[in-house]
């Protein structure tokens, strides 16, 4: 193997532990937690869910536009 190669597998492994340390050291939650947590969220703010409540037409960007005929 040359130098250069030999240096380059270095660096890489090197970047891998430095990354799985960074991982390692992150804090973490249960995924229960994490779930009752999102589901809270997600009651907590229904009434601000357009999905959820729809739309009124006056707010509504995308709404069809009215066209105009004559008889």
């Amino acid at each position: 193997m040359s130098n250069s190669s030999a240096n380059g597998t270095l660096l890489m492994a090197q970047k891998a532990v430095k990354q799985l340390r960074f991982e390692a050291s992150m804090s973490r939650i249960k995924v229960s937690q994490a779930a009752s947590d999102l589901k809270g969220f997600c009651l907590q703010n229904a009434h601000r869910d357009p999905l959820l409540m729809g739309v009124s037409s006056s707010d509504n960007p995308f709404r069809p536009p009215k066209s105009c005929s004559l008889f």
